[in-house]
């Protein structure tokens, strides 16, 4: 899920310097909530490892 965000971050950069302005601000909204997601599921997952010792 990390990829996939670092690639609409990439896609949203790409689109910025050639001025799709519309497309760029959609592509870094997508990037944010996957990264969010990924970070939410990360911490959920150190936690479950940790009470299941």
């Amino acid at each position: 899920m990390l990829s996939w965000a670092a690639i609409f971050f990439v896609v949203a950069i790409v689109a910025a310097i050639f001025g799709f302005g519309g497309i760029a601000t959609s592509a870094m909204g997508i990037a944010k909530i996957l990264f969010f997601i990924f970070l939410v599921l990360f911490v959920l997952s150190l936690l479950v490892g940790i009470f299941r010792r």
